[in-house]
């Protein structure tokens, strides 16, 4: 009977093993790289990936060395391994078993980490001033991941569980890889662009370089520039990401950031109930505190005796009110008597009178005026008489009446010889006519003097 040539996969894998076992070189090996998708198991083991720039190999460290690790290994950190390497059957993959790790220094991702972390940080980027409230009842949510996988699903089953009135918006993202940053940055802006109350940008668990995406800077200015509030939500509760610093808010998972974004139905409805329960109670409490007032009220002096509170107004209103009656007699009894004295002094200053002895007055000024023109007249009169009378004494008419002459030479009066000479012709004015005569001699009364 011929012999089956071919091994099972186990049998192989255990020979393979006790090749690795059985090589001394691999027994006891110090190995140098930094730590990746570093896991750290609820038993305290310690699952990691030790790298470098050209290589990787998975690695364990079991919880009974992890127990005497003075520091926490983190994703990043470049350490110092002393180990041996065996085989894991159940995979059949080679893996280092670290029996003890030492810090030495960091590596790229955990470098650019935190360059970056310390120049957001100056610029203020990190500041809770700029932190934006979360809405208390959104109506809208916008959900920035990958459309499929762990996170897209943990985050909208939690929507819809806790506060089925909102409305999800998933915006489809690349969150890992080649072209991750932009697709990050694009589906930021656009859920900007809608009216959605909120965001949550992030996606499920990996290694560093799976969420490196998140660290860039361009993922994070968009984060900071966003009108709407982000929930970051970035792998596990132990990765932590430049997004999750600037973001309004942090979670540890996606499915915690669906619970951060939206209240609890059912913790409203418990919240709403618990309030009408208060309100009832406070209600009750203040119907019998008013009841009792009430009572009190009822049973009390005033309500018992109304009369007799209100008799002191009483009186005190009938008294004013004869008082009143009084004061109104006397008052229309000194109105009375005023108008009367009016009434007199009204009378005595009657217009009538005054006019009609402004008539006889005038009537007086008149008849002296008119004896005054009426004398004035016969004065000038008389004055009148007597110039005509003085003026007829003096007319050269009444002289020549006497027999004399007046005589004229050339249309003039003579008035002396002087103006004349022999032969010269006059014109003799007499009473009755005139005469035309020539001079034929003069005699002048000076030369018959001589």
């Amino acid at each position: 009977m011929a012999t089956d040539p071919y091994l099972s996969v186990a049998a192989l894998t255990k020979y393979i093993k006790k090749k690795f076992d059985a090589d001394p070189h691999l027994r006891d090996v110090y190995v140098k790289g930094e730590l990746s998708n570093v896991k750290i198991h609820t038993s305290g083991h310690i699952y990691f990936t030790l790298k470098d720039q050209k290589a990787r190999m998975p690695a364990v460290m079991f919880s009974a060395k992890a127990k005497s690790m003075k520091f926490r290994p983190e994703s990043g950190m470049t350490v110092l391994i002393r180990g041996d390497i065996s085989v894991y059957e159940a995979s059949g993959q080679y893996q280092l078993y670290a029996q003890s790790m030492q810090p030495d220094g960091i590596g790229d991702y955990y470098l650019a980490f935190e360059q970056l972390k310390e120049k957001l940080s100056k610029e203020g980027l990190f500041n809770a001033a700029h932190k934006q409230q979360l809405p208390q009842f959104p109506e809208k949510v916008a959900v920035i991941t990958a459309q499929t996988g762990a996170a897209v699903r943990d985050i909208i089953t939690t929507l819809r569980r806790r506060y089925p009135l909102a409305r999800i918006v998933l915006f489809p993202t690349l969150v890992q890889g080649q072209g991750a940053v932009q697709s990050i940055v694009q589906s930021i802006q656009q859920a900007n662009r809608t009216d959605s109350d909120v965001l949550i940008v992030g996606r499920g668990g990996g290694s560093i370089e799976d969420l490196w995406a998140f660290n860039e800077e361009a993922v994070a200015r968009a984060i900071y520039d966003s009108a709407i509030p982000v929930i970051s939500a970035v792998g596990h509760e132990t990765d932590t990401t430049i997004a999750d610093f600037v973001a309004d808010l942090r979670a540890a998972t996606p499915t915690a950031a669906a619970e951060l974004a939206v209240p609890s139905r059912i913790e409203l409805l418990e919240r709403v109930m618990g309030q009408r329960q208060v309100m009832f109670r406070l209600l009750s409490n203040d119907l019998e505190q008013r009841r009792i007032r009430l009572t009190q009220l009822q049973n009390s002096y005033p309500m018992a005796y109304p009369d007799r509170l209100y008799r002191p107004f009483i009186e005190r209103i009938e008294r004013a009110t004869d008082a009143l009656q009084r004061e109104t007699v006397l008052t229309a009894r000194r109105s009375r008597d005023r108008l009367a004295m009016l009434s007199r002094q009204l009378e005595n200053r009657n217009p009538s009178d005054r006019i009609r002895q402004a008539e006889r007055d005038l009537a007086s000024l008149g008849d002296r005026l008119d004896q005054r023109i009426t004398q004035v007249f016969r004065q000038r009169d008389q004055q009148l008489k007597s110039a005509i009378r003085t003026l007829d004494a003096l007319s050269p008419l009444k002289i020549m009446d006497r027999g004399y002459a007046i005589p004229f030479k050339e249309g003039g009066v003579v008035k002396s010889v002087g103006q004349l000479k022999r032969g010269d012709r006059l014109s003799l004015s007499l009473k009755d006519g005139e005469v035309e005569t020539v001079i034929e001699a003069i005699n002048p009364k000076d030369k018959e003097r001589d």
